[in-house]
């Protein structure tokens, strides 16, 4: 027998001794799984700290037991240490950990025989006092132990822990259990997406929902997850992004809308991607592409100072200085710089192919020239991008629903946030024209039976909206994960997403 199989084994004869432990407590009448609820009156961190505000008065009595020190807590089962007539366990509940300390004489010896039985990842119940014991512990002083839930499975030994990557994200809930900072990035998270509403309910922005299930998918260059909708008999999409449904809002009378909410996108994963991730996106009436620029930097400064208390971060080894104003540059100039191509100078589609192939970038054949100046940014300069930069004034053939230059309509008012050399921002001055929208449609179309499966359709009613009248616009959207990734210094996504996409085990 291998000794893996041996493990198996072993972990298989335990679980069996787990569920036997179960049958007996419901012969007894003593079944877990009945009870419906216990009277939790403090949790773990905060009962150390009252009692601690309690000595600070000086006036407890040693091992007192009165109404001010009795409190009832309830965990799970973490440690555990039997001295005969009395036992030490370790409970953890969403704060933290706690010890309590069980008497047979104190809890009565029938319900001390059962709770020796009782294994580590129990959850249980526990109604005493609060105390300090001789070795300075605070802890609890049992006077009644309650089994509230049976655990059948063995939680990972402490030494070893759960190391396993794969099965840290398959099973997050053993995860969270047993690795206690996994528990600090989500709640960090929470931290983050609060700061960002709060910031802009104060700016007077009002957060809306609109459809995760669409019938035309728009909005943003990317593959669509394609369902069927029974009822009506047609396929629609999981959303790729809420951008063309908000900017209707603008265009009914609403000012300033936002959005969190999750979107969907049908394609591979890696560090940076999941098939479905949180976007926020915004729209303001009246301001352009600078304003976005502002309201970014704001979010983002405000939301590592609401949650790390700096704008100073740490990141994979390297410092991020988020407390300053954020670099901004124009695609053109940053290619200019990282390679010496200036883009302004290149006039004709045979030029611009004539010098990516002289530098080895290759192109497709429905590619333009603002495509390759992409290819070059992206093949040249992304990655350099450590310190906040927004790369600013994308050619138009990349940027289908952003508003052309005045002076220098081959160009868009339009930023790309980014940090790391990852891209947390897209925003740009809406495109109101919808003579220009159709036209830029149209284009995208042409990619789409060309093979381009991640060019956008036409959206006939959205084209109607602005025919109506879109006044000028600023839109931004800002990928969520990634800056939880930035802030918790995170090194995937899948290490900020509570449950993230995994392929399916092989039975």
């Amino acid at each position: 027998m291998s000794d893996q199989n041996q493990v198996q084994e072993n972990v298989s004869e335990l679980i069996k001794v787990r569920y036997d432990k179960l049958a007996t407590l419901q012969e007894k009448g003593k079944d877990p799984f009945k009870q419906t609820k216990f009277n939790v009156t403090a949790h773990s961190e905060t009962a150390k700290k009252v009692f601690e505000a309690l000595e600070a008065t000086g006036t407890l009595e040693e091992h007192e037991m009165s109404e001010r020190t009795k409190l009832s807590v309830a965990g799970r089962i973490m440690a555990k240490r039997d001295m005969g007539k009395a036992s030490f366990i370790t409970i953890q509940d969403q704060e933290g950990r706690i010890q309590s300390y069980v008497r047979k004489d104190e809890i009565g010896e029938d319900d001390y025989v059962d709770f020796k039985k009782y294994d580590i990842g129990d959850i249980v119940g526990i109604t005493g006092y609060i105390f300090r014991t001789q070795k300075g512990e605070i802890s609890v002083r049992a006077k009644e132990v309650t089994l509230l839930s049976k655990s059948l499975q063995i939680l990972p030994e402490k030494y070893h822990g759960l190391k396993d990557v794969e099965m840290r994200y398959r099973q997050r809930y053993v995860d969270l259990i047993v690795n206690p900072e996994v528990k600090e990035t989500f709640l960090k998270r929470s931290a983050i997406i609060r700061s960002m509403r709060n910031y802009l309910d104060k700016q007077n922005f009002v957060e809306v929902e609109t459809p995760v299930l669409h019938d035309i998918a728009g909005g943003a260059a990317a593959r669509p997850f394609v369902t069927h909708h029974n009822a009506l008999d047609i396929d629609m999409y999981m959303r790729i992004a809420p951008e063309l449904k908000l900017k209707r809002l603008i265009v009914g009378g609403f000012d300033r809308v936002y959005e969190i909410g999750r979107v969907f996108r049908n394609e591979g994963m890696s560090i940076r991607h999941n098939p479905e991730f949180t976007i926020m996106e915004l729209y303001q009436a009246y301001a352009d592409f600078h304003d976005m620029m502002d309201i970014t930097e704001a979010l983002i400064r405000n939301a590592s100072m609401e949650v790390n208390g700096t704008g100073i971060v740490e990141y994979d080894g390297v410092t991020i200085d988020l407390e300053k104003p954020f670099k901004r540059i124009s695609m053109v100039d940053a290619v200019k710089e990282y390679t010496g191509v200036d883009f302004r100078a290149i006039e004709t589609l045979e030029e611009a192919r004539a010098i990516a192939k002289e530098k080895n970038v290759a192109f497709e054949e429905h590619h333009m020239k603002g495509d390759i100046l992409n290819l070059f940014f992206e093949e040249f300069v992304e990655e350099k991008l450590i310190q906040p930069t927004f790369i600013t004034e994308h050619p138009v053939e990349i940027s289908p629903l952003a508003k052309r230059k005045p002076l220098d309509p081959d160009y868009t008012e339009r930023f790309e946030l980014f940090i790391v050399g990852r891209e947390h921002a897209n925003a740009f001055s809406e495109l109101n024209d919808p003579i220009d929208q159709r036209s830029r449609f149209k284009r995208q179309e042409e990619l789409r039976e060309a093979g381009d499966d991640e060019a956008c359709l036409i959206d006939e009613d959205f084209l109607t909206a602005l025919e109506y009248g879109l006044p000028p616009t600023g839109g931004l959207g800002i990928g969520v994960d990634r800056l939880v990734m930035l802030l918790t210094n995170s090194a995937s996504i899948r290490d900020v997403l509570l449950f993230p996409t995994m392929k399916p085990v092989e039975k």
